[in-house]
């Protein structure tokens, strides 16, 4: 293969700037994988790095994207484990100056890809940013155990449906805030009660709810109103901060620090390959078994990422992830 289509920029800039074009074949190290990409998807954060927002080193021109699910093209001496045909996927591209997914044929680290269980279809890729967030949050930063309760703020997202997922296979006794629209589908992903995020006696209603406090508490809006939470937590209870990048609340400090409660702040890109591959284990699990799947699926082809992108930027893909199919 001479070159390959891609989705790519020339320069940090918006949407707008996302070419789709034929760029050099990719050429893998002893320790890559070459994967032919069936499918990627958008999320918050591709747009943050494509933009320069989240600054990280950044090859050019340089190929939009983190996730993907594909097909082994060929593996490395030092990537044992993968042969020619196996389905994979990958989570952590387009970061830390590795280039992006969205391609046709990429170069894949062997320590960032994973088989992809028997039968999972290519629209497994639109849950795998938010599911890894999921578990990533709850698990290494929230330090949830099985038993305690977990607030799930904006339960109605991306994220916040994969918190909700994931915190209850994980034992965890959820509580979301959301949309009235949402409230069954809350339920639906594990949920045991839903809170109007808008009610006027929203404190109130949480601690009607959580009566011996929260345990962990995680807000995909980025409202983060710590105000209204840090009061209410168990002792020793946990916020965890995954959104809200502009976002300045008041901290409660003595009510913070009387109960040995805490705040930490976690994004997916300082993750490390070992916490990585922990949390794909358990999505593995989970995908095998049907229960990660997106919400609603809207379809684009990869010549029409910079318009996906331009939605998931203006708020207008809230609930529902692209698609991206390549080839």
């Amino acid at each position: 293969m001479t070159g390959v289509r891609a989705a790519y920029v020339d320069r940090p800039g918006p949407a707008g700037e996302i070419r789709y074009g034929e760029l050099a074949a990719p050429v893998p190290g002893p320790t890559d994988v070459l994967v032919d990409v069936e499918a990627t998807t958008v999320n918050h954060v591709d747009t943050f790095v494509r933009s320069g927002t989240f600054r990280t080193p950044m090859p050019l021109p340089f190929v939009v994207g983190r996730d993907l699910i594909g097909v082994v093209a060929r593996a490395g001496a030092g990537a044992p484990g993968f042969r020619a045909g196996d389905r994979v996927w990958c989570n952590s591209l387009g970061h830390g100056g590795r280039q992006g997914a969205a391609a046709e044929r990429v170069v894949v680290p062997a320590d960032r890809l994973y088989p992809l269980p028997p039968g999972v279809p290519a629209e497994a890729v639109t849950v795998l940013h938010p599911a890894a967030t999921a578990y990533l949050g709850l698990v290494v930063h929230g330090r949830l155990r099985p038993g305690e309760t977990v607030v799930v703020g904006g339960g109605g997202g991306n994220v916040g449906a994969a918190l909700i997922t994931l915190a209850a296979a994980l034992g965890g006794r959820v509580v979301a805030t959301a949309a009235p629209r949402d409230a069954a589908f809350c339920r639906s992903a594990g949920a045991g009660e839903v809170i109007d995020y808008a009610a006027p006696d929203l404190g109130d209603r949480l601690s009607a709810a959580c009566p011996e406090g929260i345990d962990v508490y995680l807000d995909t809006s980025g409202r983060n109103d710590l105000g209204l939470v840090v009061g209410r937590l168990a002792f020793r209870g946990r916020i965890v901060l995954l959104a809200g990048i502009r976002s300045r609340p008041v901290l409660p400090a003595g009510d913070l620090y009387l109960m040995d409660r805490s705040v930490t702040g976690f994004v997916i890109s300082h993750a490390t390959t070992a916490e990585l591959a922990e949390a794909a284990a358990v999505l593995n699990r989970l995908l095998a078994t049907g229960r990660l799947r997106a919400r609603e699926v809207v379809p684009f082809p990869l010549s029409a990422i910079a318009e996906a992108h331009q939605l998931v930027e203006d708020g207008k893909m809230n609930g529902r992830r692209a698609l991206v199919t390549v080839g």
